[in-house]
Order: structure tokens, then sequence, then C-alpha cells
């Protein structure tokens, strides 16, 4: 069997508990294919899962990371659509800090022609997120008028790309003005630097049009200024609360705390008379479901999709420091680890 190198963490809590160990990895099963990984994709859940924070996080010992690329090395019996050698980009309900990887070939897509392994690990968690948050879900139409949320980050610069695509007009947000430059490049209509000034803010940016869709990742105050600025029939695509991250390797429960006892609180009687909804997914809920992944990813293919931005690239040995700059809240487009 061959002998990979993995971070695992033997407990959830601690971002210092993660370690690089050696491992064997078994050969893969019927209908899986095991994959020499090249690149590795860091995403908010592997923080959140690494503290112990996220809902989806495994008991006991685990390796974090929800995507990664590479090329097949092995195949399992009855799988007919991948080859050894090929190059491909997969998605897994944790288990992506690793070298090698066997993995059900429900969850792994061949990487464009074009792209890099670094563009591969770099696009389908954040594909999936924004596509199914605005069309599944947020029923996005053209004209729409979209708020961003985390704008300049993997899920918010894929989401703007789709978004006008479709023809709607889009809003970002951002929590500084150094990323401006590049949601003017990504071609955002409107962004807002998050301040106090953040209601006035977005009515400017609207310029009298109704806001119809949100993709809330921030929580908060923001949460509610967005919400109570919806037009009927305004939808809330709530994927995330960015206000509960910290840049400590261990949470902070009275912090933790006090910012759950003071989230934001909707009455549902309010929503049908305002005409307002509020749709919440994770997608470890999607990865669960085969079929409609499957689906997901077939509309994706045809969406023909510009490669992502990569704002940062480590070394796989480099995951420490890629993690504190990760937690930072300083990054542009997608934090990547390549692995030789």
């Amino acid at each position: 069997m061959p002998i990979r190198k993995s971070y695992r963490t033997h407990k959830a809590g601690s971002i210092s508990r993660l370690k690089l160990v050696e491992e064997e990895l078994p050969d893969p099963k019927a209908n899986e294919v095991q994959v020499k990984v090249k690149a590795v994709g860091l995403n908010f859940a592997d923080v959140f899962a690494i503290l112990g924070l996220y809902s989806a996080t495994p008991e006991g010992s685990f390796i974090p990371g929800l995507e990664y690329s590479g090329e097949i090395v092995s195949i399992g019996q009855d799988v007919n659509d991948f080859e050894i050698g090929d190059r491909v980009m997969g998605v897994t309900r944790f288990g992506a800090y690793t070298s090698q990887i066997n993995i059900d070939t429900a969850y792994v897509s061949k990487i464009p022609q074009s792209w890099t392994f670094e563009e591969g690990a770099s696009f389908l968690v954040q594909a999936l997120t924004a596509y199914y948050g605005l069309f599944h879900l947020g029923n996005l139409q053209k004209g729409d008028a979209v708020l961003i949320h985390s704008a300049a980050g993997g899920v918010g610069l894929l989401a703007n790309r789709m978004a006008q695509k479709a023809g709607a007009f889009t809003i970002g947000t951002i929590g500084s003005a150094a990323k401006i430059d590049l949601l003017k490049a990504e071609g955002y209509q409107k962004y807002i630097v998050r301040s106090k000034h953040f209601k006035k803010d977005l009515k400017q940016a609207l310029e009298g049009r109704d806001l119809n869709l949100i993709m809330e990742c921030i929580g908060g105050k923001i949460f509610t200024i967005g919400y109570n600025m919806l037009a009927p029939q305004g939808r809330v695509i709530n994927y995330g609360s960015a206000r509960y991250g910290d840049t400590k390797n261990s949470p902070n429960w009275p912090r933790l705390a006090w910012l759950y006892l003071t989230r934001p609180k909707i009455d549902p009687q309010k929503m049908i008379e305002t005409n307002k909804g509020i749709l919440g997914f994770n997608l470890i809920w999607l990865y669960d479901r085969k079929e409609l992944m499957q689906q997901i990813l077939k509309e994706l293919e045809e969406f023909n999709m510009a490669s992502p931005y990569i704002g940062h690239r480590f070394k796989f040995d480099d995951m420490h420091e890629a993690l504190r700059l990760f937690q930072s809240g300083k990054t542009v487009g997608k934090v990547v680890l390549t692995l030789g």
C-alpha cells in the first residue's frame, strides 16, 4: 500500500493540533479512483471544522479539507469514465489535506484542458456554492440586483461572474478598500466597503433598483440591514457567517457565546407580511445527494466558466502559515497549497 502524507488532527478544537503525519492508503474500492494530489484549496469550512465550530465536524481524529486536484494513479473495479493519468479535480467530505486520496467517481471531474492543477483545486467548492445558491435556491433572473458579500473571496468572485452571465446587476461588499481594484477588474457594477454607513451605502449603490437577492455570509447587523432592504419576493441565501471567525488557534468561547446570543432574529409572521424569504444551506448537505450534485456539475460545465482567480499560493508544508493568512481576512480569491 502507498504511504501518503496527511494533515490530521486527533480532535477538533485547535489549529495547533493539526499535524503532518505519514499513513498507509489502501487500494481504491469499486467505483473509486486513487488520486495523487497536486493541489489543495482552502475554505472557511476547513477552519471551522478544525476549531470544532462546524456542525458536520467528524468526531475524533480526522483529516480536514474539502477540495483538491491531481492525477489518477489507480482505479477500482467498475470504473469506466476515468483512466490512469487523467487530470481531475474533486470534492470530499473532509480528507483533502493529503498527498493521495481514494474517492468515489461521483465526486470527481476532469480538469479543463487549459487549467492548471491549482485552478482545478480552486473551483468546485466555490462554484457549487455560488451556483446552487444563486440559481437553485435564489432563482436569479435577468435584471435582478444581487448583493454579494465577501465579494473578493472565492465564492464572491465566481458568484459575480455567474450573475453577470445571467444579466444581473451585482453589488459586492468587502471589508477593506485594498480589495476594490480586484472588484473593478472582475466587473462588479458597484462595490461597498462595509462600515457603520452600510445602510446608506447600499441604498446609494442600488440607485433606485429593487434588491432582489443576497448571497449572505457575514451575519450580524450587516445581515439585518440587507434583509430589511430586500424588495418584496426578495431572497437571502445564507451559506455562512464570517463574524464567528477569529485569528486565534482556539475558539474564544465567551466571544462566540455573545455573538450567538446577539445574532439576528427574524419573525416568520413578518416574513409573510413583507413577502421575503431566507434559505440556508451548507455544501456538506449537497455532498450527500449525489444525483443533485451531478446535475449541478453538469450545469456548471455547460456554463463554461473561466478559470478561477487564485490570490495566494503556498507549499503543502506551509499549511499552518496558509491557515493563519486565511483566518486574517486579508486574502483575495482562492488560497491554494501545492504539492510536488
